[in-house]
């Protein structure tokens, strides 16, 4: 298997890409920077751990990409409350980044009793 064909990486991407297309036109480029640098860090950190050797490696980066995941969630919030973004596409994002933490969460417990139970 490849990391390519993870739900939660596919998903990741997706979001990440609807994100900087949504954005693309923001000219706070501060928060655009800071946002979309989250989100590209979900997948990335997804992927990375994915391809590492052991478990305890693999939840180590899958831990970052969990820890991406709610600081995205708090743009999102922040972006929604300074107007940046409008409430439905907010709501959504958030929905989606909070089933990808819940997916992270499984996957982190999955890896650990792997290294634990050794």
């Amino acid at each position: 298997m490849r990391f390519e064909e993870l739900s939660i990486w596919q998903r990741s991407s997706a979001l990440c890409v609807e994100l900087y297309r949504y954005l693309s036109e923001l000219r706070d480029f501060g928060f655009r920077d800071q946002i979309t640098r989250s989100a590209l860090s979900v997948p990335s950190n997804i992927a990375e751990g994915f391809e590492r050797d052991s478990s305890k490696e693999r939840a180590r980066f899958w831990n970052y990409a969990k820890g991406s995941v709610g600081e995205l969630r708090t743009q999102i919030h922040i972006g929604q409350q300074i107007g940046y973004l409008e409430s439905d596409v907010a709501s959504r994002w958030l929905k989606e980044s909070e089933e990808l933490s819940r997916m992270l969460h499984a996957m982190i417990r999955g890896v650990r009793h792997d290294y634990t139970k050794g």
